[in-house]
């Protein structure tokens, strides 16, 4: 069941389009991501559903509740919780009273504020730093005390905008898994904005991937990972080699096509999701460095076999990197870190026929 609908939202600033007529269900429960670059439209979206941005057409539905095309709700009665990506706590109020600010304007007994407060600061891990000034905290500390702010009014709907953004590495991947199994503990319907592909594939039920205003697609991050829409959505998530070729010969009815490629060879791939593919159209054969399999010596005989020389060699602790060029083209290819190979030797590539997909 849909929790949030987004309805053919519409927002432009002046002559820039921010949100291009996207529609987007959210179920109860979920954690939806939006993902992509800078300037792709995410943060505009998200201000939408709080209402800090008036759509210029299109609606949205909050447990079945419009908020737009029945008379535009404001913010403060949407019965949403939102955390900034720069926190946005009051650095004059200590932890406690960050917290309850919002309490207060609804004028809730002071019983109640208390009890509500120590509950949620309990379960952000900030017990016993209620009297504390945000200077006085790191910056993992800081953005717990917005969650819980968040939080304290029990709201229907969670909005984080790239609220992991200011945390270094380590402290960002560890809250990552505090907001995923604090917002499932709790049930909250969530939307979640952010340009870190690790951070969406990691806190999501759900990622929709944006470009220039417009959803180029949506599913988990196992689908979207695997089954790329397009070439752009597989070069943003993860890494990928993309071959420049040409189809030659396009077998339908297995869902696969033999290309030219730009080094000369012809490769078999999949197109089970292209059924435009024809003969002569251009199009990149795509490959995940992890599905390159790299020999020393030729096998017995496959097909997208290829021999190459190692150009570059990158070690990243636990896998290896090796730049192979190949007739010119350099393909990345994602081997054991005790594989003893050196820059300049001749390798052989298996590009896995089933694993080697086309994109526009």
């Amino acid at each position: 069941m849909a929790f949030i609908e987004i309805k053919n939202l519409f927002k432009r600033f002046k002559k820039v389009v921010a949100v291009n007529h996207i529609d987007l269900e959210v179920k109860q429960g979920e954690m939806l991501t939006l993902l992509g670059p800078s300037g792709c439209g995410k943060t505009t979206t998200l201000r939408c559903i709080a209402g800090l941005e008036r759509p210029d057409g299109g609606d949205i539905v909050i447990d079945g509740r419009s908020m737009v095309s029945q008379g535009f709700v404001p913010p403060s009665r949407r019965g949403i919780g939102m955390v900034f990506q720069n926190y946005a706590v009051w650095p004059h109020m200590r932890v406690f009273h960050n917290v309850v600010y919002g309490l207060r304007l609804q004028k809730i007994p002071k019983g109640e504020i208390k009890d509500k407060a120590h509950q949620v600061l309990d379960l952000v891990g900030l017990k016993g730093l209620e009297e504390r000034y945000p200077a006085q905290l790191s910056g993992g500390q800081q953005q717990r005390v917005a969650l819980a702010r968040a939080l304290v009014r029990n709201p229907k709907v969670l909005l984080l905008d790239e609220p992991l953004s200011n945390l270094d590495a380590k402290l960002r991947e560890k809250m990552r898994f505090e907001i995923k199994s604090l917002v499932r503990r709790m049930g909250i319907t969530s939307v979640y904005v952010t340009h870190d592909q690790a951070e969406a594939m990691v806190i999501s039920d759900r990622i929709a991937v944006m470009e220039s205003g417009n959803v180029v697609q949506l599913g988990t991050a196992e689908e979207i990972y695997e089954k790329p829409a397009n070439r752009f959505v597989a070069d943003f998530i993860g890494t990928m080699n993309f071959i420049a070729a040409e189809i030659v010969d396009a077998r339908q009815d297995k869902g696969t096509v033999y290309v030219r490629t730009e080094f000369g060879e012809k490769m078999l791939a999949q197109s089970n999701h292209i059924p435009s593919a024809t003969a002569g159209k251009k199009v990149y054969a795509s490959i995940r460095p992890e599905d390159v399999e790299v020999f020393v010596e030729a096998p017995q005989a496959k097909e997208n076999l290829f021999k190459g020389t190692i150009v570059h060699k990158a070690y990243l602790g636990n896998f290896l990197f090796f730049f192979v060029s190949v007739g010119g083209t350099m393909i990345r290819a994602q081997v054991p870190h005790y594989m003893p190979q050196k820059e300049g030797q001749e390798v052989f590539l298996f590009l896995n026929p089933l694993k080697c997909v086309i994109l526009y």
